[in-house]
Formats: C-alpha cells, sequence, structure tokens
C-alpha cells in the first residue's frame, strides 16, 4: 500500500497545522541540549527563552560567542585567526538583536530586518554565525525557506560541526510545505544536516561542567531531533522503511516525546501493513494534549480493520 498523492497533501496540511505549537517547544528543547552539550556560551538560546535565569543572562552578556574561535567538533584544538577590535557600537547592536523575543509575524519581520541589517554593518563581524542560525529561525517562521536553507549555509560555512544548526534547520525542512520551490533539493540538504549531526553526537565525549546525567539528557534530546528530521525526510520521499526505523528511534530515544513523531511513525507503518506496530504509535499520540489527537483516534481505529481484514499470516 502507497499513500496517494491527495492523502500525501493532506496529511502535509495536518503536520502543519498540528505541528505550530508543537515546533516551537520542541526547538526550544533542542537549542538548551545543544549549548549544555557544546559549552558554547548560550546568547543564541538567550534570544529564543524568557525563562532564562538572572546570572546566565549576565553571562551571557558579558561573554558573548567568539564566532572565530569556537573549536570544530572533530578538532577541539583548532587555531583560529584571532578575531577583530571589539566594536562597541556592534556588541550593542549584537546584543539588541538576541535580545528580541519574537511570538507573531510581524516581530520575525522585525527580528529578520534587524540581523539583516547587523550584517549588513558588520558583515565580518565574530557573531556572524549566530546571527544567521537565529535568521533561519526567522526565515522559517515567516515561511521564507530559501532564505533560511541560505542563512543556514553561510552559518554552517563558517562552522560546519555546528550541531545546533544542523540538527535545527535539518528538522525545519521536511516540516515546511511540499510546494516549497526546489523543495526536493532542500530534503536531501536536510539528510545530509542530519546524518552529520547524528555523527557528531554519537562521537561526542561528556563536557567536564555536565554532569552524567545532564549530558545524557541532552543528547538523547538533540539525537531525538535528528531522527526525528531524518524520519520526516524519508517520509516526504515516501521510503517508509527508512521513516518507520528513524521515527522509531527518535520516539525511543526521546524524554519528552513529539506527538508528530508518533502520528508519522503511525502511518508509516500503516503503509507498511505492520497494524499492530500502527495502532500502539496512534494509540500513544492520540493519548497526548494536540491539535491532531482526534487525527490519531481515527489512524488507529482504522489500522485496527485494516489488521481485522488483512488475511492470516502464515508462518
Amino acid at each position: 500500500m502507497r499513500l496517494t498523492l491527495r492523502q500525501q497533501k493532506g496529511l502535509s496540511n495536518e503536520i502543519e497545522k498540528g505541528d505550530v505549537m508543537n515546533r516551537r517547544s520542541r526547538l526550544k528543547t533542542l537549542i538548551l541540549s545543544a549549548a549544555a552539550l557544546l559549552m558554547v556560551a548560550p546568547v543564541f538560546a538567550q534570544g529564543q527563552q524568557s525563562q532564562q535565569g538572572t546570572q546566565q543572562q549576565s553571562q551571557q552578556q558579558t561573554n558573548p560567542p567568539q564566532q572565530t574561535q569556537k573549536p570544530s567538533l572533530a578538532n577541539p584544538q583548532q587555531n583560529a585567526a584571532a578575531p577583530p577590535p571589539v566594536n562597541p557600537k556592534e556588541e550593542a547592536a549584537y546584543k539588541a538583536f538576541f535580545d528580541m523575543k519574537p511570538s507573531g509575524a510581524a516581530d520575525y519581520q522585525n527580528e529578520i530586518q534587524a540581523g539583516e541589517k547587523f550584517l549588513a554593518d558588520y558583515p565580518q563581524s565574530r557573531y556572524r554565525e549566530a546571527v544567521y542560525g537565529r535568521l533561519a529561525d526567522a526565515y522559517f517562521n515567516t515561511k521564507q525557506v530559501e532564505k533560511m536553507c541560505d542563512a543556514a549555509d553561510k552559518a554552517l560555512a563558517i562552522n560546519p560541526d555546528d550541531v545546533l544548526l544542523l540538527t535545527q534547520v535539518g528538522w525545519m525542512i521536511p516540516h515546511a510545505s511540499p510546494d516549497t520551490p526546489n523543495y526536493d533539493q532542500d530534503l536531501t540538504k536536510a539528510e545530509q544536516y542530519e546524518k552529520h549531526s547524528l555523527e557528531l553526537l554519537n562521537s561526542m565525549n561528556k563536557p567536564a561542567n555536565l554532569s552524567q546525567d545532564q549530558f545524557d539528557q541532552s543528547k538523547k534530546a538533540a539525537l531525538s531531533q535528528a531522527h526525528s528530521g531524518l524520519g520526516l525526510v524519508y517520509f516526504r520521499e515516501k521510503k517508509y522503511e527508512l521513516s518507520s526505523a528513524e521515527m522509531a528511534e527518535a520516539t525511543t530515544v526521546a524524554s519528552d516525546s513529539d506527538p508528530t513523531d508518533y502520528l508519522i511513525l503511525g502511518v508509516d507503518d500503516e503503509t507498511l501493513q505492520k497494524y499492530p506496530d500502527a495502532v500502539k504509535a496512534y494509540d500513544t499520540c492520540a493519548q497526548m494534549p494536540w491539535a491532531l489527537q482526534d487525527r490519531c483516534k481515527q489512524g488507529s481505529v482504522e489500522a485496527k480493520s485494516k489488521e481485522g481484514a488483512a488475511p492470516p499470516h502464515k508462518p
């Protein structure tokens, strides 16, 4: 069994509708986890989280990330060119940009204008990687997928091993509408991002400033996000076996499960005629309070019906 084009498009619309609030929660979790894992100054997280503690905010203001000094995960001792002298106006503009806390379309447009102006005013800034990363999120929230990918590419040209950005953008691309121009090429890019992210995460050692439990939880959240993004890429490409495997991994390692992952896993397994597994996935997402809860309940009923109508399995 394969999903028809109409069914694919209908499910895509459902995902976009049900995913809005969940996406913001998931990205916030990823940002916290990646910041902890990479031991980078959490200025990027500051712009997206209003509940940061006073002490952490102080550290963010006094110790912003030095983009040209941040080592690669593959080579922690990498030597980098010394950053240019500190420009007080640049520092102030950078802080003002990351102090923005967008919550609606107009806010994201203002954020985009501020970020683009910063890059125009300070094209060689030590902070440009973080600014590009923040802009990628803002472009996604205003449905400018092409600009999102361009911003991500520019940030990754500076630091190809930016786990946060690789995982985040690799997850966001397949969540965009399939009607987006160059969508197939973007899916290929998202697959590359998530595969590289998984390579980095799986080879990562525990930082000295984290307890083992903190490290394990942060790593699990990031791994779940990367598997989720890769699973949705495969789902968009109608590679249901691969999608099912990735979504199963995403829901296994996650401590805070994403109902969208369970919905896609249910559709994958139903399409593959693995009806008991589909029912299990649907029932799980049907127990979660979210926009597509009824869709999950409906999926469970349909999968049970198909299981009952299927011919007996021959040993």
